[in-house]
């Protein structure tokens, strides 16, 4: 443990955003969880009001991890990364059902 004030003070700090941060990263994952659950519902049953559920997923999603970029908590790839990564899994399935069709 730190003896300096400075130290002791910069150490609470750390660990106040480390919690923060960690509540970030946690809703990210579980908004991506919940979209990939809408996406695989889509796929099994594709109906509008399906899809209109994942649009709105996603959005949610992507709004998400976009304010923890701006926060500091992702790096800009990573959340790109990430947003890249949700497009591509709706545009495969898309593309197996207009296949299908």
């Amino acid at each position: 443990m730190a003896n300096i004030k400075s130290a002791i003070k910069r150490i609470e700090i750390a660990e106040r955003n480390r919690l923060h941060n960690k509540s970030y990263k946690s809703a990210v994952k579980t908004l991506t969880k919940r979209y990939l659950t809408a996406v695989n519902a889509y796929s099994a049953n594709p109906s509008p009001e399906a899809l209109q559920n994942v649009q709105q997923r996603m959005a949610v999603a992507y709004s998400k991890i976009d304010k923890a970029v701006k926060r500091g908590v992702l790096h800009p790839n990573t959340g790109a990364r990430k947003k890249s990564q949700l497009a591509r899994v709706l545009k495969a399935v898309e593309s197996k059902i207009s296949a299908a069709s």
